[in-house]
């Protein structure tokens, strides 16, 4: 009797592990995207290099995870409620650590402006969804802490304001490149770092899809609603996650 509780309390301290470990990597990522959008709004290259450089304890930590989680599964052989924790873990870590990725690009693109000196409302409205990603991504990493099923369902049906809001900022800068030809190269690198953001919204809405399926066992089969209504034929955005 004494041997199982050892080994359940040990099983129990590797799933905090976990835990800890999603935790480190959502504060850091929390941190690259504001300083990303930080980086760009001042055109400050030093934290954008920071911004670049810490990609890499990022993916260390998705590694880290990855690696635990398989060991776990290796050697408890989990099931119901143990596994989903452990996959769980492993779904999320992916996801911020594609977070971590679109926050470096964002970084890059600041020096790209630099000395660029074009209406700076522009670059407030890449700060408005900076704002809303962050808002979605903090709420949905305390629903994974607390558990809190109804928490991460409302980070998941909020991401249609996200989407709108992209949308409202496609359509102006798209004005703006047409009423002045010297601010195209500025303003598509403007919206490659909204789509940047708009797309860390979709990576807290994975969580959240995460969470439920966690939580119920049973996966999100609702179409999640999207408000993103830019043409792709207008501007094809092409970078990828690296």
């Amino acid at each position: 009797m004494a041997s199982n509780e050892h080994i359940v309390a040990s099983f129990d301290d590797e799933l905090n592990d976990l835990a800890q470990k999603i935790a480190e990597m959502g504060g850091l990522a929390e941190e690259q995207v504001g300083d990303s959008v930080a980086a760009l709004a001042r055109r400050d290259g030093d934290l954008a290099q920071r911004v670049i450089a810490s990609d890499q304890r990022m993916d260390a930590l998705q590694r880290d995870i990855e690696d635990h989680a398989t060991q776990m599964i290796a050697r408890r052989q989990p099931m119901a409620q143990d596994l989903r924790e452990i996959v769980g873990a492993i779904h999320i870590a992916n996801d911020l650590e594609r977070v971590g990725d679109l926050a470096k690009n964002t970084a890059k693109r600041v020096f790209a402006v630099e000395g660029n000196f074009a209406a700076q409302r522009l670059v407030a409205g890449v700060e408005h969804i900076a704002e809303m990603s962050l808002s979605q991504l903090k709420n949905v990493l305390d629903a994974y802490t607390s558990r809190n099923l109804e928490a991460a369902l409302t980070v998941w049906q909020r991401d249609d304001e996200i989407d709108a809001m992209y949308t409202s900022l496609f359509r102006e800068l798209l004005t703006y490149m047409m009423e002045d030809p010297r601010n195209i190269t500025f303003c598509t690198h403007l919206l490659f770092c909204a789509k940047n953001l708009e797309r860390i919204g979709d990576h807290a809405t994975n969580i959240a899809e995460t969470i439920h399926y966690v939580i119920t066992g049973v996966p999100l089969t609702e179409e999640r609603p999207k408000k993103d209504t830019t043409s792709v034929t207008a501007i094809e955005y092409t970078e990828s996650d690296e």
